[in-house]
């Protein structure tokens, strides 16, 4: 059974993400974790949608079935599991979060030790025990040896500290007027806190949650109230979380969505000025526009391309001891600060380099002209492996011999086919997508 997608384990809540599966699945977890158990805890974190009440007993119940001790520490951001992970010394975290998806969804991500998100080899590992009845059966304890669960609710002060410590000393926000949205997510309580404490005159929008308006018109995935509000306050600067914060989507301060390629160049830039882009290369996805290598190139930056979801990012960032690398999608990581995407970490980089710049943001993100870009996503019904699509392979060549690039893929965590283009003409692209989605809805049913 294939449970893990490309961020963790994910699905409707009560219907395939149930209490069943949360139950079983951390049973194999912990069976698997304590393989190599150290301290015997494992850390448990969540956003604000209510169905995290559910699957975080079942987690509890399915964890201390075979005998891990369960510290659990309420709606903490992603990047929060994974440093407190290993801050305090536990075998394991869990973050049950589906990210930026509706309220309906949710999902469980795993975390190792270190704060690392698990690779696929361990993720199949899991999935082996989750099959294997007998060895769940064996797996759960009795007596003196059953698990305990404690929850703590002062943690979230160690992630505050560690995230304001990533800002520069000899910087203030004294006097920089900032707009935050919190997505009515797992950020709703930290964000505010770490902009204010830094100086920042800050105004804040959707940080009152009630488990159904998380990502609800608002947040990374729709910054348009955002934009609206850095307008109408005169601000300097939007920020917009998702739902587990650890995406990052910037409004400079005349209310235009900063691209999310032009933000990891110029994060990018604002470490090679420092000399701390580390072997002087990034990584980022194959979404990626095709000015950024261009403009990483004329930099002396190197691009290394990856497929979609910071876990692939931060492989490749591993494998080539690199210490910066992002997604298109607002998903940059910071490993010298983080283990994972952090939106919080991003934000306070990007208002370190805004600040050194001395330049308005619309002019310091702004490092170069995007070539023209075409997205389209297709909803379907089962996810037909492309090259058995009668005529797919010509189509594709007919594209490319056109000189666009293109990625076709399904999403991993929904029921979607997403297709980019991307070319030097918009209406060579325009007809182009228009051709190829009616091409695809045919042959998939679309």
């Amino acid at each position: 059974m294939k449970l893990f997608g490309t961020d963790g384990v994910r699905g409707k809540a009560g219907k395939e993400l149930n209490v069943n599966l949360a139950l079983k699945l951390a049973m194999a977890a912990g069976i698997h974790f304590r393989k190599k158990s150290v301290t015997n805890k494992i850390l448990i974190g969540k956003d604000t949608r209510r169905s995290g009440y559910m699957l975080e007993n079942a987690i509890v119940a399915g964890l201390t079935a075979v005998g891990y001790d369960c510290v659990q520490i309420g709606p903490m951001p992603t990047p929060a599991i994974a440093f407190l992970t290993e801050d305090m010394r536990c075998d394991a975290g869990i973050m049950i979060s589906a990210s930026h998806n509706a309220y309906y969804d949710n999902g469980i991500k795993f975390f190792d030790n270190e704060g690392n998100k698990l690779n696929t080899e361990i993720e199949a590992l899991i999935e082996q025990l989750y099959a294997d009845e007998e060895a769940i059966e064996f797996g759960q304890k009795k007596e003196k040896e059953i698990g305990s669960s404690k929850r703590i609710d002062d943690v979230i002060g160690r992630y505050i500290v560690h995230i304001k410590n990533s800002f520069p000393k000899h910087l203030s926000l004294k006097g920089v007027r900032i707009v935050v949205d919190a997505a009515n997510g797992a950020a709703y309580k930290v964000a505010p806190t770490i902009f204010s404490e830094l100086g920042a005159d800050l105004i804040v929008i959707n940080d009152e949650p009630n488990g159904f308006n998380i990502n609800e018109k608002c947040g990374a995935l729709h910054p348009g109230k955002l934009a609206e509000e850095v307008l109408k306050f005169r601000a300097d600067i939007g920020f917009a979380l998702d739902g587990d914060a650890d995406r990052l989507v910037v409004v400079d301060e005349k209310g235009n969505v900063v691209d999310g390629d032009k933000l990891i160049a110029a994060l990018a830039i604002h470490l090679k000025n420092q000399n701390l882009l580390k072997n002087s290369a990034v990584v980022a996805t194959v979404m990626s526009n095709g000015a950024l290598e261009d403009f990483f190139t004329s930099n002396g930056i190197k691009l290394f391309r990856c497929n979609v979801g910071d876990k692939h990012v931060l492989e490749v960032m591993q494998k080539e001891d690199l210490n910066f690398g992002g997604e298109q999608s607002g998903h940059i990581v910071f490993s010298d600060y983080a283990k994972t995407g952090d939106g919080l970490a991003s934000a306070l980089q990007t208002m370190a380099y805004v600040l050194s710049t001395g330049k308005p943001a619309s002019v310091a993100l702004n490092p170069f002209e995007l070539y023209p870009q075409l997205q389209e996503a297709i909803n379907v019904k089962t996810k037909k492996p492309l090259e058995e699509i009668p005529g797919f392979v010509q189509k594709v060549a007919d594209i490319e011999s056109k000189k666009i690039r293109h990625l076709i893929r399904y999403s991993g965590t929904e029921n979607k086919l997403r297709v980019l283009l991307e070319g030097k003409s918009e209406a060579i692209l325009a007809k182009e997508m228009e051709s190829l989605v009616d091409y695809l809805k045919s042959a998939l049913n679309a």
